[in-house]
């Protein structure tokens, strides 16, 4: 199985915050790839970027995706067959992005922080709410950087306990 990994719009696809979860995957035996959007800001330019590269993949998959990157990923499962989808952060009911309505709930699991003044864990409350997913409210900022511990566990849980048990 694989993981496609969507960093945020200020940040590259090889981040800290990749470059840790990507650590946990590959542990745990999966193969992951990092999507580059560098040059496209437009966050639904970004969907379909992504799912140019998903219609030839060959194995079962998993979306992450970070900030905008959540976006990305959650908008983009609703259209391809993933496994599931594990968002930090997502920017979800953003003025401007074109999809503010998001239905799917399959294996969805979310993490933000509550000091997040960058995406409201509102957004993230409301959602998960609406699709009845699981969602993880910690000490942190948008980055998630002070809790990257607690980011890295539960990716870690989320990939033994609704991934490898589907």
């Amino acid at each position: 199985m694989k993981v496609y990994f969507s960093h945020g719009k200020e940040s590259g696809p090889w981040g800290s915050k990749i470059t840790r979860l990507a650590k946990v995957a590959k542990d745990q035996g999966y193969s992951v790839d990092s999507i580059d959007y560098s040059g496209i800001s437009d966050p639904d330019l970004r969907v379909e970027h992504l799912l140019s590269i998903l219609k030839d993949a060959e194995e079962d998959f998993l979306l992450v995706g970070s900030s905008m990157g959540g976006y990305v990923a959650l908008v983009a499962s609703e259209r391809v067959n993933a496994k599931g989808v594990f968002l930090l952060a997502p920017a979800l009911y953003i003025q401007g992005f074109k999809k503010q309505a998001y239905t799917n709930s399959k294996n969805v699991e979310i993490v933000h922080g509550w000091s997040d003044d960058i995406i409201p864990p509102e957004n993230s409350i409301k959602f998960a709410k609406q699709v009845d997913c699981t969602l993880h409210l910690i000490s942190g900022d948008h980055r998630l950087n002070s809790s990257i511990e607690i980011v890295e566990k539960l990716f870690s849980q989320y990939l033994v306990d609704k991934i490898l048990a589907t």
